[in-house]
């Protein structure tokens, strides 16, 4: 099925082919041509892709990604490496430097964390039940004292142990604000989730990497050295790096769908196991949800307009290459202002 730009498959008979231009998409609901100049990803939760296919996506750029029923991603294609060797020198340079390594990760936490802020605030804004909207209140000023000691932090270590507090006090506040729901939220809990939250939790994290891998490559950066998360054999860190100012926007749009029973429990299913996952037409709806979302249009601070969702992750991806040449003094994370 497409919606947008994004062609999803998700029918386990599904076989994608290429003719004449076009992607030739055949499984149990019949044949369909998708035009390949509209495509900007693929992504597979099943089915077969031809090597023809895939070449033709190649060739145009595309990025086409596997992920599990779960949201695990299982690999990512995209077009031959492109831009200048010298910016991926710069970038394995600036990895390798502590001082400058500490400087971008201190930008990606801040800006996390006020993110974070804003949205918890928003929360206790709108809030019916007084008690609930104190919390929230509460939350949101600790997170604010959480970013004042970002600055004086002169170790990764000390930054990802802020990092982990403000994310205790973030996910607090996504169980206050589901309390009456009928999808509620413990703890954040993965590989496999063992709620219905988590699993959409996991699940556009996971869409939400492929974007910015696919941004990283776009511009020339490489995917797998980032600064906040450090290399590891098979990790896309720098992917990781870029997702991590937008959680709080994912977060946001996982809550507001369970609030506004866009979704329900009938849209999961457990196993023996206890793990929880999305059902076929479950994830279906979603996606749905989830294209119309990337619509949205967020203020951006530096470029002094609105900027849609699904161009968020190349815009910063192209500033964090920019910071790496030496064009701007600092990387400038996305801040959300609404």
């Amino acid at each position: 099925m497409r919606y947008l730009n994004s062609v999803y498959i998700r029918d386990y008979k599904a076989r994608v082919g290429y003719r004449r231009g076009s992607l030739v998409v055949t499984g149990m609901e019949g044949k369909q041509r998708i035009g390949i100049e509209a495509i900007d990803a693929v992504i597979m939760f099943a089915g077969q892709i031809t090597t023809d296919a895939l070449a033709q996506l190649v060739r145009r750029r595309v990025r086409i990604a596997a992920l599990t029923r779960g949201g695990r991603i299982r690999f990512i294609v995209s077009g031959p490496t492109s831009g200048n060797v010298h910016l991926r020198q710069a970038q394995h340079r600036a990895a390798d430097d502590v001082g400058t390594t500490l400087q971008i990760t201190r930008n990606i936490v801040a800006a996390k964390l006020q993110n974070s802020r804003r949205v918890i605030a928003r929360w206790g804004r709108d809030y019916p039940q007084p008690a609930i909207r104190e919390d929230l209140r509460t939350r949101s000023e600790q997170l604010g004292g959480r970013v004042t000691e970002i600055a004086n932090a002169d170790s990764a270590h000390m930054l990802r142990g802020i990092e982990g507090d403000a994310g205790r006090l973030h996910f607090g506040a996504v169980r206050k604000v589901l309390s009456f729901e009928e999808l509620q939220f413990t703890t954040r809990n993965r590989r496999p989730p063992r709620d219905p939250v988590n699993a959409l939790l996991g699940m556009c994290y996971a869409l939400l990497v492929t974007e910015a891998t696919g941004a990283a490559e776009t511009v020339g950066l490489d995917p797998q050295i980032g600064f906040f998360h450090r290399a590891r054999s098979g990790r896309a860190s720098l992917s990781l790096d870029l997702v991590e100012e937008f959680r709080p926007l994912v977060d946001r749009f996982v809550v507001g769908i369970v609030r506004r029973k866009q979704i329900g429990v009938a849209d999961f299913t457990f196993t023996a196991g206890g793990a929880c996952y999305l059902t076929d037409s479950g994830r279906d709806r979603l996606l749905k949800l989830w294209e119309k979302h990337k619509d949205t249009e967020f203020q951006h601070d530096v470029l002094g307009r609105p900027v849609s969702r699904w161009a968020l992750p190349t815009v910063q991806a192209t500033l964090m290459a920019r910071h790496l040449r030496g064009d701007l003094p600092g990387y400038p994370p996305f801040l959300l202002r609404r």
